[in-house]
């Protein structure tokens, strides 16, 4: 089966569209994506893909796609991942999926691949079962990936109405020397904002001197063209 679905991956190769995902995400060497490899395969595809298959692989499966150097089979693995995770009703399975998912942090190692999988798997489980600690762990951890996972998770709270957490992750990474780490933290800022803009104009009037300005940038894109013209210039 896992032959079978690297197959149809491999059949939807382009390699032009390959090499301008190379230069997008940064694999040239010294860049946070050095050594990926991609086929130059379209999200929508690997995710008409992955819900094709998702119910005929096991985690052993997507243990051995997250292994890999290529791009696209990992996304595709999180992406099934993910499905597994939305579409179980069982806790103890979705335990086991939460367990895997901490195990392979090493593998989620792209801001799309964090982006597309944490907050609908880690983001919600921690949610639902009060285990909001898993993130602060993974905020307070060396790997800029588990960093992001950490920020980009709290998106499920947020889509909750839940806010508190927030502003407590990102003031663990505020001035992280990562500019993903900026754009992250400023993003969930951001949306924040959007679902409750006193919250943001909290954090704004305590931290803006703080922030770094791309985090800036992002957390004021949605907010009253008069305040952000009042809070960049306060940088």
């Amino acid at each position: 089966m896992i032959e079978q679905l690297k197959s149809t991956l491999q059949d939807l190769a382009d390699e032009g569209k390959a090499k301008i995902m190379m230069r997008f995400f940064k694999t040239g060497k010294g860049e946070y994506g050095e050594g990926d490899i991609f086929f130059g395969i379209s999200v929508p595809n690997q995710r008409l893909i992955a819900k094709e298959f998702y119910q005929q692989v096991s985690l052993n499966d997507i243990k051995n796609l997250l292994s890999s150097d290529i791009h696209e089979y990992r996304l595709t693995a999180l992406l099934m991942l993910v499905l597994k995770y939305e579409k179980s009703k069982d806790e103890l399975v979705r335990k086991e999926i939460i367990d895997f998912y901490l195990a392979q942090t090493s593998q989620i190692n792209n801001w799309d691949l964090v982006d597309t999988s944490c907050y609908k798997i880690l983001g919600h489980y921690c949610f639902h079962q009060k285990r909001e600690e898993l993130l602060f762990e993974l905020a307070d951890s060396e790997d800029l990936w588990e960093k992001r996972i950490a920020i980009v998770s709290t998106m499920y709270f947020i889509k909750q109405k839940s806010f508190s957490i927030v502003p407590e992750i990102v003031l663990k990474n505020l001035n992280h020397s990562h500019d993903l780490m900026h754009k992250a933290n400023g993003w969930m800022l951001r949306e924040m904002g959007k679902m409750n803009e006193e919250k943001l104009i909290e954090f704004l009037d305590e931290y803006t001197l703080q922030m770094p300005r791309t985090t800036l940038r992002y957390a004021l894109e949605k907010i009253d063209p008069i305040l952000k013209d009042y809070y960049m210039k306060l940088k």
